[in-house]
């Protein structure tokens, strides 16, 4: 499909990192699979993975540093 987000670049199927930040902490998710865009890098993912990735990062910010 057509990226929206630079709109010149087409996703396939690949891996991407995926980013969570609150309250000054950061956490970094490698290889989220998802369609990326080949121009931009910008990661679709499905709802299930949106799910899972979101309760993972919530645990892990929840966690005092």
């Amino acid at each position: 499909m057509k990226c929206y987000i630079c709109r010149v670049g087409e996703t396939a199927p690949g891996h991407a990192p995926l980013a969570f930040e609150r309250d000054g902490k950061l956490v970094v998710l490698r290889d989220v699979p998802g369609e990326v865009c080949d121009t931009c890098g910008h990661l679709y993912m499905s709802a299930d993975v949106a799910v899972e990735l979101q309760g993972r990062a919530e645990k892990t910010l929840a966690v005092e540093m």
